[in-house]
């Protein structure tokens, strides 16, 4: 019975793992794709990934920039779901 334990223990971990790099790769992707963007220039983005689902904070100059940055988002592979906390300040602050 110890065995089967640590054999489902160590498969949850390899799961876990599996899990966290699809979302380290996720988010490499929409960092790329943030910054690359013209309208959007989301280099000083806040974005975090869990479970596929991305969460992207911080100021933009326009209210198309923060519609911009949620699709671009939602085109990566292996994206869900898109939470977008982006304030619009023309002024950066």
């Amino acid at each position: 019975m110890n065995r089967r334990v640590a054999f489902l223990t160590l498969s949850g971990a390899a799961v876990l793992l599996a899990d966290q790099k699809q979302d380290d790769d996720i988010y490499d992707k929409v960092r790329l794709r943030l910054a690359g963007d013209p309208d959007v220039k989301g280099g000083a983005l806040d974005v975090t990934v869990k479970d596929g689902v991305v969460t992207i904070r911080g100021i933009v100059r326009t209210g198309k920039g923060k519609a911009k940055a949620e699709k671009v988002a939602m085109k990566v592979k292996g994206v869900t779901k898109v939470v977008n906390e982006l304030r619009v300040s023309p002024t950066g602050n």
